[in-house]
């Protein structure tokens, strides 16, 4: 019996120790990158300064990782995050150019990532394309339409001074970019998880199906996800745009992997195998972190490519086992 007894509190222990590895471990990392950057580079990595550049250069990343969040908390992705994010910089740029003011051009660029992302909504809610078809062929037409929308070059002369607004202007001694992003991270936090709009959405991506027989709007529920991504991703293009003060037409395609690598890796923190604002946000600092380190100590930066891939598979892999445990 006291055996018995003994072998079931050894197992329990072990899956208990098993659950904390699979919520925080990915987070330890985390913490274990940074002290392994700050003993390699003492004096540098930790500076104000550095950690000025490490919150600015993971701004806009942060903006499409957590509005990336919201589609895959229904249990799709978007793939075409970058290619908006590149159409909608040369579109503000343009109107700018143009002689269109600041705000409606700000607001047109916004208008063309909501109807993007409703577009790619009604191609997975409401026609039936997987998410990755759907969105990988809007990726590639986005591309296209801001390459024929700029002849392929980059735009930058006439840009008014008062763009900068966005990407590199202050307020006190706090980037307008990383007061963007958070606000981003705070609508989208309580979005989440204080209103019943996000608990519809969690229950859509927990079993899709049981949320219709309950009476839910599946489909409107996915549409609004997408739209949602589509802002966010037309949000990211306006401030990566002020940030470089030009708009070239691909600049904005290393966010789509990137903001799918912070969202996975999310999904290995504090809940396991459940996208979250926390965890991706998390996962856009450990991303931003690795480059920043490997990159001050001059690591090839094809190695950082290989790096990044590997992350996401282990990412992928650990929020895979998370939800078959």
């Amino acid at each position: 019996m006291r055996a018995d007894k003994s072998i079931s509190t050894t197992v329990e222990l072990h899956q208990s120790a098993n659950r904390w590895l699979r919520a925080y471990g990915t987070f330890i990392g985390f913490v274990a990158m940074i002290v392994v950057f700050s003993l390699l580079r003492p004096g540098v990595f930790l500076s104000p300064n550095n950690l000025r550049n490490i919150t600015e250069q993971v701004a806009i990343l942060a903006i499409v990782a957590t509005t990336m969040t919201v589609v895959m908390v229904v249990g799709d992705f978007d793939l075409s995050v970058g290619a908006l994010a590149s159409l909608s910089g040369v579109v503000v740029a343009d109107l700018l150019i143009r002689g269109v003011g600041l705000w409606p051009s700000v607001v047109v660029a916004l208008l063309v990532g909501a109807v993007a992302g409703l577009f790619n909504g009604l191609l997975v809610a409401y026609f039936g394309l997987s998410a990755f078809v759907a969105t990988l062929a809007t990726m590639t037409a986005f591309r296209g339409l801001a390459l024929f929308y700029t002849g392929g070059s980059t735009l930058f002369s006439g840009i008014p001074e008062s763009f900068k607004l966005f990407g590199q202007s202050f307020t006190g001694p706090i980037p307008n970019s990383v007061l963007i992003m958070l606000a981003v991270l705070a609508v989208t936090w309580f979005v989440l998880e204080q209103t019943t709009l996000g608990r519809r959405l969690y229950a859509v991506g927990g079993n899709a199906q049981a949320a219709y027989l309950a009476g839910l709007n599946v489909r409107a529920l996915r549409l609004t996800a997408f739209v949602i991504s589509g802002i966010g991703a037309a949000l990211a293009g306006i401030v990566l745009t002020s940030r470089l003060f030009s708009a070239h037409p691909t600049a904005g395609e290393p966010f789509m992997l990137n903001s799918i690598a912070a969202v996975f890796l999310g999904m290995t923190m504090f809940r396991e195998g459940e996208p979250h604002v926390l965890g991706t946000f998390v996962g856009v600092l450990l991303l931003g972190v690795m480059s920043n380190g490997l990159n001050i100590l001059q690591v090839n930066s094809y190695i950082q490519l290989m790096l990044t891939g590997v992350i996401i598979l282990l990412a992928v892999l650990l929020s895979g086992l998370a939800r078959r445990d």
